[in-house]
């Protein structure tokens, strides 16, 4: 089975107890588990061969697989506070977010489901924001979603909580840093109940996790991910709002930013993405007039070539490990480079890949690099 091959997907009980326990297990991050699924054809088989890919990969020690149980008790757990985990494909999994090349192979979903199907335009922005920079997002929010969109951002302090705020009425989704129980900020668990009304909440972290200052960047790939493009209102240089235009960008969404006086240092980032090429926004139309054109195309999920590895055939040798793993180091390189510089089939370096990164030893960059840890 692709995992992101296009047309609906409806998981049976048992694999996604299987999936579960796959994404949830050491050194499997959303694009190994693809490549797992789609080498072994399961997530049942990839599950039994993680402890020997690990082995070969050079690891001490096997990593740790999620149990069947906790599993079931993770599901139960989701299901009590009313969230469903959803595979790409499933009803109320974002479509443009199974397009992704890290898309999340479960995602915890909360709030209307036909909501999660709408066009969304992700709202961001400085914590600490301006008075104006908070007007501007609320008066943004609101004419988005008279205009039919669905209004995504954070739950952040700032712009966030501006722009959700705004856009109640017309439905509006917090991506999470953390675990559906463990809301952060505290203070805006009234604001997601009130969001949870009319719109939803979506995090692919596990229950009961809470968010770590590294689970920020990785949850503002969900937000740029969801949407058809991105709004940043205010950001200083270096700030979590420039990391999801950044990000938005290389997943091929559009980019906006709302110019700022030079004088404010919040407004450092927006006039700087300008001057990269971000669209000028001083109103919504400004949004929807470029967004237009894109809502015409239907979202299909890529179709990616059958993988050419074999379960039980054309398993690389020693020398084959040898070769390809002196080529790596910690600068990161194409996978495309790797295999032409290794002179040796790609389903040998791409099983060579899988066995250093369950050992803990690869790490994926976006645009198909990789690297040594």
């Amino acid at each position: 089975m692709d995992v992101r091959s296009s047309g609906t997907l409806r998981l049976t009980d048992t694999q996604r107890i299987d999936w579960l326990r796959l994404i949830r297990s050491d050194n499997v991050g959303p694009r190994t588990f693809r490549t797992l699924v789609n080498h072994f054809g399961g997530a049942r088989e990839a599950l039994t061969r993680l402890p020997e890919l690990a082995r070969r990969g050079g690891a001490a020690r096997p990593g740790r697989i999620y149990s069947e149980a906790d599993a079931e008790n993770e599901l139960a757990a989701a299901l009590r506070i009313g969230a469903s985990l959803l595979a790409p494909g499933e009803a109320g999994y974002p479509p443009r977010l199974a397009t992704i090349d890290d898309a999340p192979p479960l995602l915890g979903v909360r709030g209307k489901f036909d909501v999660m199907m709408r066009p969304m335009i992700a709202i961001v922005g400085s914590r600490n924001a301006s008075g104006a920079g908070h007007k501007f997002a609320q008066t943004l929010a609101r004419d988005l979603g008279e205009a039919g969109f669905v209004v995504v951002s954070g739950l952040a302090r700032g712009i966030d909580q501006a722009a959700h705020r705004a856009s109640l009425a017309s439905s509006t989704v917090a991506v999470l840093a953390g675990g559906h129980d463990r809301i952060y900020p505290a203070e805006h668990e009234d604001l997601l109940a009130a969001m949870l009304e009319t719109g939803g909440a979506i995090s692919e972290m596990p229950m009961g996790h809470v968010p770590r200052a590294r689970d920020f960047p990785r949850r503002n790939r969900l937000i740029s991910g969801v949407a058809l493009g991105v709004v940043v209102v205010e950001a200083a240089h270096r700030s979590g709002s420039l990391i999801t235009a950044r990000i938005a960008a290389e997943q091929g969404r559009e980019v906006f930013a709302v110019p700022g006086s030079p004088l404010d240092p919040r407004a450092a980032g927006t006039n700087d993405l300008i001057k990269q090429g971000a669209t000028l926004t001083t109103d919504a139309a400004d949004v929807i007039n470029a967004v237009r054109p894109i809502m015409g195309r239907p979202v299909e999920l890529p179709i990616e070539e059958p993988d050419d590895i074999m379960p039980d055939a054309g398993e690389p040798d020693a020398g084959d490990r040898t070769r390809i793993v002196s080529l790596l180091g910690p600068t990161p390189i194409g996978l495309d480079d790797l295999i032409r510089m290794a002179n040796a089939p790609p389903s040998i370096v791409r099983t060579v890949l899988l066995e250093l990164e369950l050992a803990g030893r690869l790490e994926r960059h976006g645009g198909g690099l990789v690297s040594l840890v």
